[in-house]
């Protein structure tokens, strides 16, 4: 039998009036306040400098309680999806809790999405709900819907919040469950009796999370298990997942490759957590990653897992994974560990913490016994990476290489920028071809992968850094949150926008041309079909180009440019490097049949990765 949720078991309740409900018995010493104005105060407490949102009725006290006084920068978005995503962006440049207030009803569930996300990617959210009051619950009230039940499944933990006395208490809880342990998103339901009702504010208060201690330190005798696999292993390799970029453990990364010799290779999350310079990174593995990456994996005889879940885009064929490996996996989450793939050294804690002390065992261990001659696997991995290198075919119609417009961006950067992409072919061009220098430099939807993400994370990675900030986004995603252009206006964030325009869905289309016989269903745009010095029209025979996307940038008092040549796009880039007052958007008019390459099939094993068509460098098929 299906059990209620929170709030469904809550409204079967019989309910007295509200005053009995919500009467405050309790008083204590403390300044009295509305619930409303606790929320603003423990925000400040907590040390939050900035909050995303968008206000509703049911949210409104608390919206009532945002003064010129308030401490924290509040960025007013204009759609509530957009308000998740640019807390996320916020939470990942910076490492801080991403926190974002929204209205009840269809405001709470448009966050669905960005909550959804961030579970995914492990990143730190409180997003705080507003609600119908108490008696109103269970009634099917104006905009009621049962936040907590409906994002059950993918928050780290949520609260129904119906008095006042509780918010200083469950704002603090949100805030540490959110950022300890495993990063998550945390949903506070805050009814509009709390919201209203008074209480005794005081600061700080005493958290309530029995059970609730996350592992950060490793026990027992893993660490020297893990230390004596090292020193048995002559064909090491490091897989570096988010959860190292999460724990910022890029040091402790660097140093376990440089004692141990072994390679890294990186999820698509923790891109540039050791620069792409560096001899030791292959590269990103799995699905769209290099053949050096993939074809270390699919050989070594010793994987070690750090921050990583062994994700289907990562493994291909889980059975075919590495099959000649031990893996030592090291994660904080103890579910993660075992539950895709068999683990010899199973190490629960925080990865830097845990990193910190493995060293010195390997260190240790090096010095009793010596070290693994790694030359020959250096050879294989050298050759394959030399051989193997990326590359792209040049487009037959005129328009430009997307990937080459990727790397005029990424030599032509600050060296600081923040990267922040959508979701699609350009999310992996740029991930294969930005020269990513810093951790923390890369933003991207993973997990979920979420069209629409790009625009309004970058933005919040802008709002918690004075840093440059390109986005590199697809023409359908963009259109899919293009309407925060107005709020990056108007909040004085001049993110640059790079459109890789196809005029396609651009990922679809490729999956269509390869698996589905080149039957294009649903997939054309007509968003940038007109080429250089033609006419758009509205016949039924005219060349469509909707929306005119420089023309949509204006309208938002952006800069807009637009790009059909290689000097062209020279030109723009350069020039929107050089504004920093207002949002740059370029419509880089691109190959729609360019495709991502090199491809693992979904499904298939990683050994048969294909390079480019006909080329297949670990099954040996090369045509």
């Amino acid at each position: 039998m299906a059990l209620p949720t929170p709030l469904q078991a809550f409204s079967a309740v019989p309910k007295g009036p509200v005053e009995k409900l919500t009467a405050d018995k309790h008083i204590v010493n403390g300044e009295k306040m509305t619930g409303a104005q606790a929320v603003i105060r423990a925000l400040e407490d907590l040390g939050v400098e900035d909050v995303f949102g968008l206000p509703g009725g049911a949210i409104l006290p608390v919206y009532d309680a945002i003064n010129e006084n308030t401490k924290f920068r509040f960025v007013l978005m204009r759609h509530e999806q957009a308000v998740g995503h640019a807390a996320e962006g916020y939470a990942v440049s910076t490492g801080k809790v991403g926190v974002c207030i929204v209205t009840s009803g269809p405001g709470a569930t448009n966050t669905v999405t960005a909550i959804a996300d961030a579970n995914m990617d492990s990143v730190p959210l409180v997003v705080i709900t507003g609600q119908v009051g108490v008696g109103a619950i269970g009634t099917d009230a104006f905009q009621e819907a049962d936040m907590v039940g409906i994002t059950y499944p993918v928050v780290k933990h949520s609260y129904l919040v119906t008095r006042a006395e509780d918010i200083p208490r469950v704002l603090s809880e949100a805030y540490y469950v959110a950022n300890s342990g495993r990063p998550g998103p945390v949903v506070v339901d805050l009814t509009k009796t709390a919201q209203t009702e008074t209480l005794y504010y005081t600061w700080p208060q005493r958290m309530i999370l029995p059970g609730y201690n996350p592992t950060t330190k490793a026990h027992g005798r893993v660490l020297a298990n893990a230390a004596k696999l090292f020193g048995q292993s002559y064909r090491p390799v490091l897989y570096v997942g988010g959860g190292a970029v999460r724990s910022k453990a890029t040091e402790q990364v660097r140093k376990l490759a440089e004692i141990t010799g072994a390679p890294i290779v990186t999820t698509l999350p923790a891109r540039g957590i050791v620069p792409e310079s560096d001899d030791n990174v292959l590269g990103m593995l799995g699905m769209h990653g290099t053949v050096a990456a993939t074809g270390a994996v699919q050989q070594c005889d010793l994987l070690v897992a750090i921050g990583a879940r062994f994700d289907d885009r990562v493994t291909g064929s889980l059975p075919d994974f590495a099959p000649a490996a031990r893996v030592i996996h090291i994660d904080i989450d103890p579910a993660e560990i075992g539950k895709n793939r068999a683990v010899d050294v199973p190490i629960v804690g925080d990865v830097a913490t845990v990193l910190t002390d493995l060293i010195p065992e390997i260190v240790r261990d090096q010095a009793i016994n010596g070290k693994p001659d790694l030359d020959p696997w250096w050879a294989t991995i050298n050759e394959l990476r030399d051989k193997y290198p990326m590359f792209y075919d040049e487009p037959t119609d005129g328009s430009l290489a997307p990937q080459w417009v990727v790397q005029q961006l990424s030599d032509q950067a600050d060296p600081n920028t923040i990267w922040v992409s959508d979701v699609g072919q350009h999310q992996m061009w740029a991930s294969q071809f930005i020269d990513f220098k810093n951790p923390n430099s890369w933003i991207s939807s993973g997990g979920l992968g979420t069209m629409g993400f790009g625009l309004p994370a970058a933005m919040g990675a802008r709002v918690g850094f004075d840093k440059p900030v390109w986005l590199i986004a697809g023409d359908g995603s963009f259109q899919m949150t293009s309407e925060e252009l107005a709020a990056a206006f108007i909040d004085h964030l001049p993110v640059k926008i790079a459109i890789l325009n196809n005029s396609v869905y651009g990922m679809v289309r490729q999956w269509q041309t390869l698996f589905y016989k080149n039957h294009y269903s649903a997939t054309n745009l007509l968003d940038g079909e007109a080429r250089e010095g033609q006419t758009v029209g509205v016949g039924p025979d005219d060349i469509v180009d909707v929306p005119d996307f420089v023309r949509l940038a204006e309208a938002y008092g952006c800069v807009g440019m637009r790009a059909f040549t290689k000097e062209q796009a020279t030109e723009a880039i350069s020039k929107a490097n050089e504004i920093n007052d207002r949002p740059v958007l370029i419509d880089f008019r691109v190959w729609k049949d360019a495709m991502v390459w090199p491809m693992v099939a979904a499904g298939d094993s990683n050994s048969n990765v294909t390079y480019k068509p006909g080329v297949q460098p670990l099954k040996g098929s090369q045509n």
